[in-house]
């Protein structure tokens, strides 16, 4: 059975109009929206591993930096991501300690290593099975949205505590990082061209 690109028909990213490429694809346009036409995302492995890595390289400070500094009666506490945490589950906040530990920690390594995974198979360096890689891709696409809802929490709190110099809350270099590791990682999935995972497996049947 042949696919799509080896009928020369490829997809518009823009508009998701399906093109007969009658000439090199590289003068290709799209006859509605005039954008680029590409049977795959140029680099798209390529790019997907470079904001991954940057990702991961973030997420670094993003657990060890502060991410938001209390300022009570003149003493300041820092406290990063995972002090954070603690902190909110001690003093009876555990619901919003466990969306915190949720969307700060756990969504973030589960995006990265399940990116990791993917673009490892696809590079045919480890076995899964494609309707489970593509399975495993949505659910990082549509957890991504999710992942800016430590930032969220820390604006709001910086909005309702701040009481002059009795009490405030700074934002730390923290936020910062993980709201890069944030922006990093819906990047990644952005680059990554889900069509690469059926060319494999059409590769793998041929052989």
């Amino acid at each position: 059975m042949q696919n799509a690109k080896e009928n020369k028909i490829a997809q518009c990213q823009e508009c998701h109009l399906l093109i007969k490429v009658e000439e090199d694809v590289k003068r290709q346009r799209c006859p509605r929206c005039f954008t680029q036409v590409y049977f795959r995302i140029p680099r798209s492995i390529q790019k997907t591993w470079a904001f991954l890595i940057s990702a991961m390289i973030m997420m670094i400070p993003a657990n060890f930096l502060p991410i938001s500094t209390l300022t009570s009666t003149g003493k300041s506490t820092p406290d990063t991501i995972m002090s954070g945490t603690i902190a909110l589950a001690k003093s009876d906040n555990l619901g919003i300690a466990i969306i915190i530990f949720i969307a700060s920690i756990l969504v973030p390594l589960f995006k990265i290593i399940g990116l990791m995974l993917i673009l490892l198979s696809v590079q045919n360096k480890i076995f899964i099975a494609p309707k489970r890689k593509l399975l495993l891709f949505n659910a990082i696409h549509w957890i991504g949205k999710w992942s800016i809802m430590d930032l969220f929490v820390i604006s709001i709190m910086v909005a309702v505590i701040n009481r002059g110099n009795l009490l405030s809350v700074d934002v730390g270099y923290g936020a910062t990082c993980f709201g890069l590791v944030v922006v990093l990682t819906i990047l990644a999935a952005e680059s990554f061209d889900t069509r690469l995972i059926w060319d494999l497996n059409h590769k793998n049947e041929r052989k």
